[in-house]
């Protein structure tokens, strides 16, 4: 111990971060992460932040950590102050294009970290745009000469070459659905990854066997799929997740075993409130011809934020819609108190902002932190503030969000000004998060608004905040994520749930654990050689 781990296609690294929490009696990490690779720059520098933060023992961060997230230090200073620690990071965090990058560069840096152990697990999901239903709607289905659509066998090429004793390998729900040339993806996804050498000839690889998660016995395609509110985690992500063990190993692994949901009002609602900000105002619209077709050429006044602009606003929405709402006979209250700020990167805050008894409360905090990260709201259009005020009375009400027959039942200045308004497409665009349930999925589309993400408190009126995305993906709250917000949310929406990756990461080590005893792993040690 600890096993090695190699992280492709890591994101910000929400895979890592569950395995690499996972420890022993003795509060020793029993998985290392030797390699993560990324491609993305900001992306990168939050794996060599966190990937820094490793090189500490679990839970006995530096004092200079906590100076750097409070602002008092810059990133640099911080690495400075361990030089030792940083250069590990560095090595750990590689920013490069898997399939730009040569294969020889690849495959030397990954035999350098393993340097000879066989006992090692890969990890990763290969980017899934091309696979998802969003993705698919937009360009009529999947492609041959969409280079996405065969990124997976980078993530395959590894699995031959240097043959890992585990893989997990997690994509998207629509893996399962997608179609290319009248052949299911997915199954010549599985073909290959049990015989990874049938697509590179070239390595004479071990053969794998493919197991579901959440199912002893797979009986379809959908055994694969985890939903993850079913196994505790506050949010309804469905995703494939694929476990695969090299032949010569003879374990069968557990399965998750299903938990009780977590709704989103327990992991948000104690976090401290901040309003909306306001930034334009929609004046009007007009019709105009661009490139041979008519479109609307939209109009808006700049505006300047302050709270007392703010809140004129919405007492004049809360007059409005409380006139509306009783008009269908519905008592509804914004409340007479409304946050004054937008909230900031750092805030301080020694209260508790989760229950004591909450199942995921030392998941979550660290009791050094004293502030909350990332929790500043977006800057709205004022329009968009009275219907997310709507909206999230709406939800109140009926205990399910708003579609647009909705709004325009309760007032038409609360149709947005849209060739699409009232399209199946766009039916729910403004979608509020029912705090009694788990949230629905945060996904990287939260980066361009905030419209699928509207908070259930009508007197805060605004969008999710980074950390609030952050605890429903279950980061824990001292993780910081490098770049400006809109890098952030995207960071956060495209990552694996850590808490999930945990509790996968337990699975993978009673695979060890049994192999171990069965003496296996050490005969393969011993006795065998990669060909290649």
């Amino acid at each position: 111990m600890p096993y090695p781990i190699i992280d492709l296609f890591a994101g910000p690294g929400g895979l890592a971060e569950g395995f690499s929490t996972l420890a022993d009696d003795a509060g020793e990490r029993i998985f290392k992460i030797k390699l993560s690779i990324e491609k993305e720059k900001r992306e990168h520098e939050t794996l060599t932040l966190r990937s820094f933060i490793r090189q500490f023992p679990l839970r006995k961060l530096p004092d200079e950590y906590y100076e750097f997230l409070k602002g008092d230090i810059n990133i640099a200073e911080l690495y400075n102050f361990y030089p030792t620690e940083y250069e590990e990071a560095r090595n750990e965090a590689w920013q490069v294009t898997l399939g730009l990058t040569p294969v020889d560069e690849i495959d030397a840096r990954i035999e350098s970290c393993l340097d000879g152990n066989k006992e090692w697990v890969l990890i990763g999901g290969p980017p899934c745009q091309a696979y998802s239903l969003a993705g698919r709607s937009r360009v009529g289905g999947v492609h041959q000469d969409d280079h996405r659509v065969h990124l997976y066998k980078e993530y395959l090429r590894i699995i031959a070459y240097h043959q890992p004793a585990v893989f997990v390998m997690e994509n998207v729900k629509g893996l399962l659905s997608a179609e290319l040339d009248g052949e299911k993806i997915f199954h010549k996804i599985m073909d290959d990854l049990q015989n990874p050498s049938a697509v590179f000839p070239e390595y004479t690889s071990s053969k794998y066997r493919i197991f579901s998660l959440v199912k002893e016995h797979v009986k379809k395609d959908s055994d694969y799929l985890i939903k993850a509110e079913e196994y505790g985690l506050p949010q309804k992500r469905h995703r494939v997740i694929l476990l695969g063990v090299r032949n010569d190993i003879d374990v069968k692994p557990g399965i998750l075993h299903p938990m009780k949901k977590v709704d989103l009002k327990s992991v948000i609602s104690m976090l401290p409130v901040v309003r909306s900000g306001i930034y334009r105002e929609f004046s009007h619209s007009e019709n105009i011809v661009k490139d041979g077709q008519l479109k609307k050429k939209r109009e808006y006044n700049v505006l300047k934020d302050s709270y007392e602009s703010w809140i004129k606003l919405i007492e004049v929405y809360k007059r409005e819609l409380k006139e509306t709402f009783n008009k269908f006979n519905y008592d509804v209250s914004v409340g007479n108190s409304h946050p004054e700020t937008i909230g900031k990167e750092y805030t301080a805050f020694n209260g508790d902002t989760i229950p004591d008894n909450h199942p995921l409360k030392a998941w979550y905090t660290d009791e050094r932190l004293n502030a909350i990260l990332h929790h500043e709201s977006r800057s709205h259009l004022t329009q968009d503030l009275k219907r997310y005020m709507f909206a999230s009375l709406y939800t109140k009400t009926h205990h399910k969000f708003p579609r647009m027959e909705d709004y325009r039942k309760y007032g038409e200045d609360l149709i947005p000004d849209h060739e699409n308004a009232e399209s199946g497409k766009f039916n729910d665009r403004f979608r509020v998060q029912v705090p009694d349930e788990p949230a629905t999925t945060i996904t990287s589309h939260i980066s361009k608004d905030g419209h699928y993400f509207i908070h259930f408190d009508p007197s805060q009126c605004r969008s999710l905040t980074v950390r609030e995305a952050a605890r429903i993906q279950t980061f824990p709250d001292n993780y910081f994520f490098c770049g400006s917000r809109t890098q952030q949310f995207h960071q956060v929406g495209n990552a694996v749930p850590p808490l999930l990756a945990f509790k996968i990461a337990k699975v993978v080590n009673d695979i060890f654990s049994s192999a171990q005893n069965e003496n296996q792993l050490e005969l393969w040690n011993s006795d065998n050689e990669n060909k290649k």
